[in-house]
Order: C-alpha cells, then sequence, then structure tokens
C-alpha cells in the first residue's frame, strides 16, 4: 500500500498545475503561426471572463486587440505562461483579469496580490513600457460568499497599483452593485458567475478609455462642489482625478 501511495498522483496537484493549460497555450501557438497577429497592440489575458469576451463585437473601432484567456486559468497561469502568451506579442497594454477563481480556490487577498506583483514584474523585467490594466475582481450572485475577501484583494491591488504609472486599476466592483447592495443578476449568465451580453456592455465601457494608445489624449469634465474647506475640496478633486 506504501508503494500504491507514492506511486499515485494526487488529484487536486493535477487539477491546479499550469501544464492543464498546455493544449490551449499550444492552440494559441498554432494560430499565431497560422495567422501572425500585429505586435504592439492590446492583449486581452485572463480566465473565463476574458475568453467569453467578443472583442471585435464590443470593440468594433479598434483593429489591433488580442484575446488569449484561457477559462479556469489562475494568475499562477499566466505567470507560468508569460513567456507563450505575452512576451511574443509585445504589447502596448494588457488587460487582465484571472484572480476570481483564484479566491474561489482558498487563495487569501495577500497571495493574490504577491501573485499579481510576481506577473507584474515578469512582464515589465522584459517589456517596461507595457501598461497593464487590472479588472477588479467582479462581485457575481454564484461567489456573493466570497465578496469580503475579493473586495480586501482589489483594495491592496489598486493601492500597490498607484505607485506606477505603467498599472492601472479598472473599478468593475462598484458599477456592477445594484440598490439593494447586491450584485446585478441583469448583468449575469444563468450560472451567476459569467457575463451575459449586458455584462460585457458594461465591462467594455469601464475598459475602453484603457485601450488609448500613446499619441492619443482622454478628455473628461465634472462639475466641482466648492466649500470654505480648502482641504476637503482638494481632497474631492483628487478623488476625481484618480477615477
Amino acid at each position: 500500500s506504501l508503494l500504491a501511495f507514492f506511486g499515485t498522483t494526487p488529484v487536486h496537484a493535477e487539477e491546479k498545475s499550469p501544464l492543464r493549460w498546455e493544449k490551449k497555450i499550444l492552440a494559441f501557438e498554432a494560430s499565431d503561426m497560422q495567422s501572425p497577429p500585429a505586435k504592439g497592440g492590446v492583449l486581452f489575458l485572463g480566465s473565463s471572463s476574458i475568453r467569453g469576451w467578443d472583442l471585435e463585437k464590443y470593440f468594433p473601432k479598434h483593429q489591433d486587440l488580442l484575446n488569449r484567456g484561457f477559462g479556469g486559468s489562475q494568475i499562477s497561469d499566466s505567470i507560468h505562461y508569460v513567456a507563450r502568451v505575452v512576451f511574443p506579442y509585445r504589447p502596448r497594454t494588457i488587460v487582465f483579469y484571472a484572480e476570481d477563481n483564484d479566491i474561489a480556490a482558498g487563495e487569501s487577498a495577500e497571495s493574490v496580490l504577491a501573485d499579481y506583483r510576481k506577473f507584474a514584474g515578469l512582464v515589465h523585467a522584459k517589456l517596461p513600457k507595457t501598461r497593464i490594466a487590472f479588472v477588479a475582481i467582479k462581485p457575481s450572485l454564484k461567489r456573493w460568499n466570497l465578496v469580503g475577501e475579493m473586495r480586501k484583494a482589489n483594495t491592496a491591488i489598486r493601492k500597490w497599483s498607484a505607485r506606477d504609472p505603467r498599472l492601472s486599476f479598472i473599478d468593475i466592483d462598484a458599477p456592477m452593485i445594484g440598490e439593494n447592495g447586491r450584485p446585478r443578476p441583469a448583468l449575469f449568465a444563468k450560472d451567476g458567475l459569467h457575463l451575459n451580453h449586458q455584462g460585457y456592455v458594461l465591462w467594455s465601457k469601464l475598459v475602453r478609455p484603457h485601450l488609448r494608445t500613446e499619441n492619443q489624449l482622454l478628455l473628461a469634465s465634472c462639475q466641482c462642489p466648492v466649500s470654505a474647506d480648502v482641504g476637503k475640496n482638494a481632497a474631492w478633486i483628487k478623488k476625481q482625478l484618480e477615477e
């Protein structure tokens, strides 16, 4: 029985190994050989929320977007395959979303931050000018019980990203919450986890400003409330600039 124990690969180890995505990565590489994508575009990378994003449909004015989502993946999987799913494309921007599955698999907010920092570090060591837009962990109907840890991870990554102008944080949490303080059902597929058309319409609207090229300027305006408290006014303006 001892020999049988050592000769058996734990099921959970197989499920967590990045090698479970090898066939998918090979399929990406085969597609690239048949029709090489242009370098310097925008790379959408991550799990099923990325994989299901029809970029041509939701971003019809952008011709340089590439989807390399592989459903069910975690940040560690993108780290493992970074040399094959990021470096060859030399993207000017990466739109990244995978951390939903990390929290669902039992990872802590601290672990998610550490993995994202590692991913960003690997990218910038090879591609120092590439911008990375981190799409916040979404609040979903199915995983609402995990929202506390998810928001803890979001807060940590938002703060860390603010230190580097190449990093940005896209808050999709608040816009997905209804008046009752819970996720809006109208944004989700029947499984209560993945996005439907309306969900992608919302996400696309929030992500679109991050797709601009270096020679494009994004302008926005808002009306600021004015009070006798200069510090309060400054804090409000600062908040608007960050958003």
